[in-house]
């Protein structure tokens, strides 16, 4: 087990480390809204404000977690998998226990990443895992050339739009979360996205009135939306932005 030091230099290290170096073509901006260890008000709330602007979500789940309360909510239920898969939103990995990638060495994540897709492919044969997120946002400059062989994406929480050159194993996303944006913040990434064309990426987990530290209010998921929807922005699952950008 890795000293959280290490760790933190690990995901340093993991910042300028580029696995999977893309460069976006020219295209219109998009935004993409991900939901992390999937809360059931993400599952319900989260998810019915997203389709009713017409879009649809990406949802980061670590199977362990599944129908479980935490100290912030109660875990989604393999139903709401199925629901939402079904809706056309994209089920992705967070691995199967929840462990930060720099504590795992190769065979530790590749166990993860195998437990998880067959957890998920016992819910729905239909669910195929693409895209991951790292947990706690904490990437790993040695997993990262490894993810890069078996995900499309990973994503992480370093803030900022995708624009320009930008790497796959290390997607920037800014945080939907209240205790850490307002509506003028939001609107600025909008802003950014817009002046680069660039792909903007939210994270969040619960989606109440009183939210969890890693959550946001419906009033706040539907002011992101709203401003998506007066610029024109198409909001995309993960999967889906990485087809437009043909990554």
């Amino acid at each position: 087990m890795w000293s959280a030091l290490q760790g933190r230099v690990s995901n340093r290290l993991a910042r300028h480390f580029h696995a999977a170096p893309h460069r976006l073509p020219a295209h219109a901006p998009m935004v993409s809204f991900t939901f992390d260890d999937a809360p059931d008000s993400a599952a319900s709330q989260g998810a019915e404000l997203i389709e009713r602007h017409g879009g649809r979500g990406t949802y980061y789940i670590a199977g362990s977690l599944i129908g479980r309360p935490s100290d912030h909510w109660h875990g989604l239920s393999n139903d709401a998998i199925v629901r939402l898969h079904r809706a056309g939103h994209e089920i992705a990995c967070h691995t199967f226990s929840h462990q930060s990638a720099p504590n795992l060495d190769e065979a530790g994540m590749a166990r993860e990443i195998e437990r998880n897709r067959n957890h998920f492919r016992d819910i729905d044969s239909s669910i195929t895992l693409e895209n991951f997120a790292y947990p706690y946002g904490l990437a790993s400059v040695w997993r990262k050339p490894q993810l890069a062989r078996t995900f499309r994406s990973a994503r992480g929480i370093l803030p900022g739009v995708n624009r320009d050159v930008i790497d796959l194993q290390l997607l920037r996303a800014s945080p939907l979360v209240d205790r850490d944006i307002d509506t003028a913040g939001v609107d600025r990434y909008f802003d950014e996205a817009v002046a680069s064309g660039g792909w903007l990426i939210f994270y969040g987990h619960d989606v109440v009135d009183e939210p969890s530290p890693y959550g946001c209010t419906p009033n706040l998921l539907r002011h992101a939306l709203e401003a998506a929807e007066k610029r024109n922005m198409p909001i995309v699952t993960v999967a889906e932005a990485l087809r437009r950008i043909g990554a």
